[in-house]
C-alpha cells in the first residue's frame, strides 16, 4: 500500500511539471506573438554553394541562447540539411517549416559550444545571427559530420554582408557580441561534390 502512494506521488509530481511546461510554452507563444515568420524561399534559388545534414536546433533572441523563439516551429528541434545559396541559407528541416535567411539580413556566423538545452563540445554549433523583421535573432545548426561544420561556417560567411569598418581600424563591425563575420580566413567553400571528398 506504501508503494502505491510512491507510486501516485511521483506520477502527480510529473503530471504537475508536465501542466507547468505546457504553460510556460503558450505564455511565451503569446509573448512572442508579434514576432514574424521567417520569409519563404525566393522561387528559383540560386544553386547549392555548400550543404551539410545534421540537426536544427532552435533559433533565440540574439545573445540570449536561453530565450529561445517558439513561434512559427522556430523552437522545434529536428534533422535538417542546411544548404547554402547565392540568395542566402535554407534549413530544410523534417516534421517542421524550412526556415529561410536572406542574404542581407545575415549578421554573423561562428561556432559555439551549445544553446537553449543543446549543449555540445566546444564550437560544436554553427550559429547564424540574423535580422527576422525589427528582431535580431540565433538559429543553431549541428552538421552531422564534425570534419563539414568549417565548411559550411565558411559558405556561410562568404554571405555576410560587408559592415562598415570602425573608424582607424579597418575593422568590420556587426550587430553585436555574436559578430564573426570571417571566422575561417582564406578558405573558398567546395561545391557540394567536392565535400564527399574531404
Amino acid at each position: 500500500m506504501e508503494y502505491l502512494g510512491w507510486v501516485v506521488a511521483t506520477v502527480a509530481i510529473i503530471a504537475v511539471i508536465v501542466a507547468l511546461m505546457g504553460l510556460g510554452w503558450r505564455n511565451r507563444l503569446r509573448r512572442q506573438a508579434d514576432v514574424p515568420a521567417p520569409p519563404a524561399p525566393p522561387a528559383g534559388l540560386g544553386p547549392v554553394l555548400y550543404e551539410a545534414e545534421g540537426q536544427y536546433v532552435a533559433t533565440t533572441t540574439a545573445g540570449d541562447w536561453l530565450d529561445r523563439i517558439a513561434v512559427h516551429g522556430l523552437g522545434l528541434r529536428g534533422n535538417a540539411v542546411a544548404s547554402v545559396h547565392p540568395e542566402g541559407v535554407l534549413l530544410s528541416r523534417t516534421g517542421a517549416p524550412d526556415v529561410f535567411v536572406p542574404r542581407g539580413d545575415l549578421t554573423s556566423v561562428q561556432l559555439a559550444g551549445g544553446m537553449t538545452g543543446k549543449f555540445v563540445e566546444k564550437e560544436g554549433l554553427v550559429i547564424l545571427t540574423w535580422r527576422l523583421g525589427d528582431l535580431g535573432v540565433d538559429t543553431g545548426f549541428r552538421t552531422r559530420h564534425a570534419a563539414h561544420k568549417a565548411q559550411l561556417v565558411a559558405a556561410i560567411a562568404a554571405l555576410v554582408p560587408d559592415r562598415p569598418a570602425h573608424p582607424g581600424t579597418g575593422r568590420s563591425h556587426g550587430a553585436g557580441p555574436t559578430e564573426s563575420t570571417d571566422p575561417i580566413p582564406d578558405r573558398t567553400p567546395p561545391t557540394p561534390e567536392g565535400r564527399e571528398q574531404l
